[in-house]
């Protein structure tokens, strides 16, 4: 596997995850039962965020010193796409987070618990997804074709797919093999995911939710990880840029708990994300799309969703307004 991951590299980046781990899982809300405010979310996206780009300017740097301005500037960009690009579908993560956490009832003072091994889960199962890709990539170049039209059937299915419904999670054959297997109490025990009764070991509904969490982090990386490798198969950038923005998964959470309803475009912006990504890879031996034109098209496509939904709401709030006017009149 070709990779510009040097010891220095690899070793700077361990020590950078390692401390951003111990803030952002172990120092972030642990107050107040581990809840953040809509400020203290907004505040700790902005730092993580922040943070990937000066790694990506430190990588930029180190790279133009070593090997070249023009390898620096195609790897710098390489990462910060593949970090817009696992962020943006991390958002439909997140949702499904919201939608588990509401169906189970998980209080908020429990859910720092869940999100704290949802994340370390997601890290491992990232890490190992991504460089089996990479092995599976550099042995048998042929699988981008199949991510290609694996990515652009998933973006088709996307923007198709009607809204689900949490009301029925409990009655997924999933969750009812989980339960018939694992003797498991009806009720929360606090923090914990297991508990003992008459000296025998039982799960709780907490270790339930975790599953479905790590569950749905591995279906969301088959999404995210072929996308990034669209963009490069370099095992460093890839795992890098994924890493980077799980990091800031769980002030993400928190951010959109209580504004989730209003992006109910996004869905769409994903879609047309995965549709170009498919495409891209689908048409490689014929045209290179530049990385440049890849970042910009991404975010492109997010600052138009986004403005399309921010106008959505803009109606919907005014019809609202004028629907309870006329009531009180």
């Amino acid at each position: 596997m070709n990779t510009v991951g040097t010891p220095l590299l690899w070793g700077s980046f361990a020590l950078i995850v390692a401390v951003m781990l111990m803030i952002d899982l172990f120092g972030q809300g642990k107050k107040k039962g581990g809840a953040m405010s809509f400020k203290q979310a907004a505040a700790w996206s902005l730092v993580w965020i922040t943070l990937s780009l000066l790694f990506s300017l430190g990588l930029w740097w180190y790279l133009k010193e070593t090997a070249g301005q023009q390898v620096a500037d195609t790897q710098a960009l390489a990462f910060i796409t593949g970090y817009l690009i696992e962020k943006a579908l991390a958002v439909d993560n997140v949702f499904v987070w919201l939608m588990l956490f509401s169906y189970f009832s998980v209080p908020v003072a429990l859910q720092r618990r869940v999100l704290v091994y949802g994340v370390l889960g997601a890290i491992v199962l990232r890490a190992i997804m991504i460089f089996a890709g990479s092995w599976l990539i550099s042995e048998f170049s042929w699988l981008l074709y199949i991510f290609g039209a694996f990515l652009l059937f998933t973006g088709i299915k996307m923007a198709l797919a009607k809204e689900g419904d949490e009301s029925n999670i409990g009655d997924k054959p999933l969750v009812k093999w989980i339960r018939s297997h694992i003797r498991m109490t009806e009720n929360m025990e606090g923090e914990r995911f297991f508990t003992h009764r008459n000296g025998v070991l039982f799960a709780t509904p907490l270790f339930l939710v975790l599953i479905l969490v790590e569950i749905s982090d591995v279906i969301f990386a088959v999404d995210s990880i072929p996308a990034i490798f669209a963009v490069t198969t370099d095992p460093f950038i890839v795992l890098t840029s994924n890493l980077f923005a799980i990091l800031g998964l769980r002030a993400m959470y928190f951010l959109l708990v209580n504004v989730a309803e209003r992006f109910s475009m996004l869905k769409y912006g994903l879609a047309v994300i995965l549709v170009f990504i498919g495409i891209k890879m689908l048409i490689v031996d014929f045209y290179h799309i530049p990385i440049a034109v890849s970042l910009g098209t991404v975010g492109g496509i997010l600052a138009v969703t986004l403005g399309i939904n921010g106008w959505v709401n803009y109606r919907n709030d005014t019809l609202e307004d004028d629907r309870q006017r006329n009531e009180k009149h």
